[in-house]
């Protein structure tokens, strides 16, 4: 039977990426799974893992915001815009408005390549800039942008884009 109060209680570092998907899967299923689960995000190698286990392998692209607290602590995460096979469209206005529903003081952006590639493209660089200046006139901080994928995922921040 599963147990709710080890799902709380495991380590997701130790997980290989295997584990960390049927951890999810089951969690999802019973109904327990939150991101918020993962508490504070101190380990980005952990929250790539979530995002590419819970986004990578769907069919249409999708954009979703993690809120969090000035601790770095999840408020919500949210799937905010869905689209085609290669490409949805992404508005300022409503990201700043879940922002704001939720208090955040910081966000980070993910969103899935259908495709496979973890290369931004020109557009996906354009986004997360009008997305920062957007942010910013509220004084919320973009701390990262993840593009993920059934393999893996990319990090802005990490490759100096943000």
């Amino acid at each position: 039977m599963f147990d709710a109060e080890m799902m709380r209680n495991t380590d997701v570092s130790t997980l290989s990426t295997d584990q960390f998907k049927a951890l999810f899967e089951v969690a999802e299923k019973a109904g327990l799974y939150q991101i918020s689960q993962l508490n504070y995000i101190q380990a980005v190698d952990d929250y790539e893992r979530y995002l590419s286990a819970a986004y990578g392998s769907m069919e249409r692209e999708i954009f979703g915001v993690s809120f969090l607290d000035n601790q770095h602590g999840v408020i919500a995460t949210e799937v905010l815009f869905s689209g085609t096979i290669d490409g949805a469209s992404i508005y300022p206005r409503e990201v700043v408005k879940a922002a704001l529903k939720h208090n955040a003081s910081a966000v980070i952006f993910f969103h899935n390549h259908p495709s496979g590639l973890l290369e931004p493209s020109e557009a996906d660089k354009r986004i997360t800039d009008r997305l920062k200046t957007a942010l910013e006139t509220v004084e919320i901080r973009t701390l990262d942008h993840f593009i993920v994928t059934k393999v893996g995922a990319m990090s802005f921040a990490k490759a100096g884009l943000l």
